[in-house]
């Protein structure tokens, strides 16, 4: 929770997108350029997936520019038609032929109108001309050629909706829509209504069974580009019967599976009941409000693109074809020649032949291959929404960047890959460009944040620790630097005091250049150590050196690291020593005071002079303890806190001391060394020499004057020169002259700094 609430700006930067997305995704606010990326994600997904193979069952027959070169210009007449279907479902024994072509003019290219002109004009006196006229006129009425041709054969013809202030109506509707108004439950806008049409002569709407409209709806939103048809649409003019009618693909795919019904059905629930699909025979077809279905294209289209045979009209007029090769074959008569308009775009190609459309629906339709927008499409965009936002909004605030940049793209991963499989597995159009935009600008808003606020947050914490902190330390706070502040806290820490003994002498003997220099390279040894075992350096107070560990990083090992320290840093002093020798200069000395405890540690001082600090009695009792170190004759005085938690280290118990400012007594040691260094001798001479000592120390402390000195000679004799050892001998042997003192309780009191 403390997490959350100091990045709770950042949270809410980060949870803006998902605001937006869930707006776009709930409808409240569409946004067109979502919309757009939808499309570009569902064009992209339909290329990737096309079958890419040639359907045998669908042949177009192509009114191309070799056609056009041989047989003449468009529009061709009308018993060139008839010789065309007769060729298709005579001697090809085509299953079913659809016209991707209106036939709304009369073919006057015979010159039958003429004739019947000159009969009742300059002619009419002529005796029998118009009776002759009228005998041949069978033959010359193209018409009535092309009506017979069509007769009894399972053709669809193709006508045109339009929707105009006056509605205008040619040719003839079919004689039935496929469904009565009365099949929906009341208008609620199902379908898309026209109010006019451009339909067949009526001749050739009655010769053909079927017959189906052309047009392919294409809404502001889709950039002029087919993704869908519609297969049924509302006619509601006055010329033919209002209802609802079929595409020509639809049209097509009932000729070739024996005319099945067509059955609308709807979506449970809700206010308005919503046409969910067609159910054509045992085949059901998921539509869109539109009463659209998903084109599923096969490829890229054209007679090069692979999907269905292209035949030139041309060699089915002349012959070149050999008898049956088309048999039961559905085939599509259409236009692709640049001339005759008849090409559109689409997501698989931008000159796509309208024939082509038609002939991909209709193999969708036959291999059951089906795309769907389900009902719940606006549920899962939101629930996709909503679910990768909270993720990313908590995961991209509270995880380093790295991690943060592995949850963004897995979380992006894992949207795409569900919505791609429940495309291919299920068929299913769901929409992804909000999650996927929402994860972008929640990944570039939180960097954004990271980088422009944080960073320098970031920069402020390098300013404020980094006179104080190491190098490496300092990097480790910059990962989360949000924890780190210079707020004072009580936190349990280990402080040290270095403090160099008989410096005034030492300055006496030196220059002011060459005491800086010396002071200069001091100090960077030792705080060298100290950085390098990740403590952090308090201050320098003259010849003295402060540091601490456990702040501003948690350290665990505070005590163990500190000590480490310590002797290290008294191994620094002894080889400065080693130089000072050679150069003929005084030798030097440190005495290091250790301590641990609760202490507050933060940014302390004035308005005019301030520093990152600790204070408490731990930390007076560490000044203390290194002022004592003379005293014992050690270079490292450690309280008994502190060897309590480094126990790594063999210990020797100097004293119990209460010193000034304290009301009770403490027990200080001195690091020997690491428990396993071989620096410090064998392991059982130092454990037979502490247990020996420790006996001095137990016989000191019961008044038992005699007994302690028996058990210090041994070790005067091994180590004369050593300053304890000094020090209890006289403590002996002046206790040794006082009588028993029953309230005496083995501490030494200091009454000085």
């Amino acid at each position: 929770m403390n997490a959350l609430r100091r990045h709770w700006p950042r949270i809410v930067i980060t949870l803006l997108p998902v605001l937006l997305a869930l707006a776009h995704a709930t409808g409240a606010w569409r946004l067109s350029v979502l919309d757009h990326l939808d499309h570009l994600i569902y064009d992209t997904r339909l290329r990737a997936t096309m079958p890419g193979t040639l359907d045998p069952r669908i042949v177009i027959v192509d009114v191309d520019d070799a056609s056009l070169a041989r047989q003449g210009q468009w529009p061709w007449a009308r018993d060139k038609l008839a010789r065309l279907t007769r060729e298709l479902t005579g001697r090809q024994q085509a299953a079913v032929l659809g016209f991707d072509v209106m036939f709304v003019e009369p073919d006057r290219s015979s010159g039958l109108d003429k004739l019947r002109q000159i009969a009742r004009g300059p002619l009419r006196d002529m005796p029998g001309l118009a009776a002759e006229i009228e005998r041949v006129a069978p033959s010359l009425d193209n018409d009535a050629i092309f009506a017979k041709a069509l007769d009894g054969q399972r053709v669809a013809l193709g006508y045109y909706f339009t929707r105009t202030e006056k509605p205008g109506a040619k040719g003839q509707l079919p004689a039935a829509p496929l469904l009565l108004p009365e099949a929906f439950p009341a208008d609620h806008g199902y379908a898309t209504a026209w109010n006019g049409f451009g339909a067949n002569l009526p001749v050739l709407a009655a010769a053909a069974p079927a017959s189906g409209f052309l047009n392919t709806l294409v809404s502001s939103s889709d950039e002029g580009i087919i993704r869908t048809v519609p297969l049924i649409a509302r006619y509601e003019g006055d010329r033919g019967r209002p209802g609802y009618y079929e595409s020509l693909g639809l049209a097509v795919y009932r000729l070739a599976t024996g005319t099945p019904p067509v059955l609308p059905a709807f979506a449970s629930g809700g206010a308005v009941p919503r046409l969910q699909s067609l159910i054509v025979g045992g085949l059901r077809l998921p539509v869109d409000t539109t009463a659209s279905m998903q084109v599923p294209f096969r490829g890229p289209g054209g007679a090069n693109g692979g999907s269905f045979r292209y035949v030139p009209a041309t060699d089915v007029l002349e012959g070149r074809l050999a008898p049956g090769e088309l048999k039961g074959r559905i085939v599509l008569v259409g236009a692709t020649a640049p001339g005759l308009q008849d090409l559109r775009a689409t997501p698989v190609g931008a000159a796509f032949p309208g024939v082509e459309v038609h002939a991909n629906v209709v193999s969708a339709m036959l291999d059951r291959r089906l795309l769907a927008v389900p009902d719940y499409a606006p549920g899962y965009e939101v629930l996709n929404v909503l679910a990768a936002g909270l993720v990313l909004a908590l995961g991209l605030t509270l995880l380093p960047a790295p991690r943060a940049v592995v949850l963004g793209i897995v979380t992006v991963v894992v949207l795409v890959g569900v919505n791609a499989w429940l495309y291919r597995s299920h068929s299913l159009v769901l929409p992804l460009a909000s999650a996927l935009a929402m994860a972008a600008l929640a990944f570039i808003s939180n960097m954004g944040w990271g980088y422009f606020i944080e960073a320098r947050a970031r920069r402020g914490l390098a300013r404020l620790f980094g006179t104080y902190v190491p190098p490496e330390l300092v990097d480790e706070m910059l990962v989360t630097p949000g924890r780190y502040s210079m707020r004072a806290e009580s936190k349990n820490m280990t402080v040290m005091f270095c403090d160099m003994r008989e410096f005034t002498r030492l300055s006496e003997q030196m220059t002011p250049a060459e005491l800086q220099a010396f002071l200069n390279t001091l100090f960077n040894r030792l705080t060298s150590v100290i950085s390098a075992h990740r403590g952090t350096v308090d201050k320098y107070m003259g010849d003295c050196v402060m540091a601490f560990w456990g702040a501003p990083i948690d350290t665990p090992e505070h005590a163990t690291l500190a000590v480490r320290a310590a002797l290290e840093m008294a191994e620094a002093v002894r080889d400065i020593n080693k130089l000072h020798v050679a150069d003929g200069r005084p030798q030097i000395s440190v005495g290091i005071g250790i301590n641990s405890g609760v202490m507050s540690v933060g940014d302390m001082g004035s308005a005019a002079r301030r520093s990152y600090t600790v204070v408490g009695d731990a930390v007076n009792l560490a000044a203390r303890l290194e002022g004592l170190s003379a005293h014992y004759g050690v270079e490292i005085v450690a309280s008994g806190v502190t060897r309590e938690l480094a126990p790594g280290f063999l210990w020797q118990e100097l004293d119990s001391v209460l010193v000034k400012g304290k009301a009770q007594a403490v027990a200080v040691f001195t690091p020997l060394g690491p428990s396993t260094s071989p620096q410090t001798g064998a392991a059982q001479q130092h454990a037979e020499q502490l247990h020996r000592w420790a006996g001095v120390l137990d016989a000191y402390r019961r008044q038992d004057w005699a007994a302690g000195r028996n058990l210090l000679d041994p070790l005067l004799a091994a180590d004369a020169k050593k300053v304890l050892y000094q020090l209890y001998a006289q403590r002996l042997a002046s206790m040794a002259l006082r009588p028993y003192d029953p309230e005496w309780d083995g501490a030494t009191r200091f009454e000085t700094k």
